[in-house]
């Protein structure tokens, strides 16, 4: 799988969003591209305009962890942007060539992964792999996503239900921070396992059925999910304003465990101990009502 295209977007992209002001550039004139021209880029990174030019029409074989990091500096990359920079290299060096083993879809949670989950009777909890699949959630953690459950189209993807689900816009109080952490963390998973055909099948799923997929696809934003708070508005209990922690297993499944807390005393724990009430009940559904 030939990645130039990526590496060509992502580096042009980031050049375009540098002012000359903010580079430390004179400006003579009007200019007629927006951004740094390849020149100016090369400069700074201590390059040629020629290899420059090679690096920006998608050519990053073999180039070595100096002329990246300069490179880096000089598109003034953020930490998550500057380790998808190294990966898309990654990507384009020899040993991509050989074509790895098939990732598989959705790998096996660990039962000592699910018994942690399910310890946080308190909590929503879930596990999550890098294409943004639900793959195991404790009953609060279900009752917590419960459209996104009760729709089969959805599969237990977050992406799927951000993109594809109406009711995912009110859920998401902030839905478009949201859907852009989602689409930059797809693109940095892209960009480490060029291979995932699962992935690149999604991707095109998303591209395809949704516009607003497609338009933040192109902006080449990159994103890794850490802690965040996230400000959902739930069908049964209302307005929730959650942290979120996110905790990448130290293993290769590429699997993370995702929680969610309230302060202690806020409206938000109220709402989830209500909502853990209705989910524990037997026979309980947290879900709404389906016409």
């Amino acid at each position: 799988m030939d990645n130039r295209d990526a590496v060509s977007a992502f580096l042009r992209s980031r050049r375009e969003m540098i002012t000359p002001e903010q580079a430390g550039l004179p400006v003579y004139g009007r200019r007629r591209v927006p951004g740094l021209r390849r020149g100016e880029i090369a400069a700074l990174a201590g390059v040629s305009v020629e290899y420059y030019t090679r690096l920006e029409r998608g050519n990053l074989k073999g180039v070595s962890d100096s002329v990246l990091d300069a490179l880096a500096q000089a598109l003034r990359l953020d930490d998550t942007e500057r380790m998808y920079l190294y990966d898309l290299a990654r990507a384009a060096g020899p040993a991509a060539r050989v074509r790895p083993p098939r990732r598989e879809a959705r790998p096996a949670v660990r039962a000592s992964v699910a018994r942690i989950v399910e310890g946080m009777p308190g909590l929503p909890a879930y596990v999550m792999n890098n294409r943004l699949d639900t793959l195991a959630a404790n009953p609060l953690g279900r009752a917590l996503y419960c459209e996104m459950f009760a729709d089969p189209a959805c599969e237990g993807n977050v992406a799927r239900f951000a993109f594809f689900h109406a009711a995912a816009r009110r859920f998401y109080t902030d839905w478009e921070r949201m859907a852009r952490f989602a689409v930059g963390a797809l693109r940095v998973e892209a960009g480490k396992h060029p291979y995932d055909r699962e992935l690149s099948n999604l991707i095109g799923e998303l591209s395809t059925r949704s516009d607003a997929f497609r338009v933040m696809w192109g902006s080449q934003s990159v994103h890794v999910f850490r802690e965040s708070t996230k400000r959902l508005n739930h069908p049964l209990v209302g307005d929730l304003e959650l942290d979120q922690e996110t905790m990448s297993l130290p293993d290769e499944s590429g699997l993370s465990v995702v929680a969610y807390s309230a302060p202690p005393g806020s409206a938000a724990e109220d709402g989830l101990k209500l909502l853990a009430s209705w989910s524990a009940t037997p026979g309980g559904d947290p879900s709404p009502a389906q016409p």
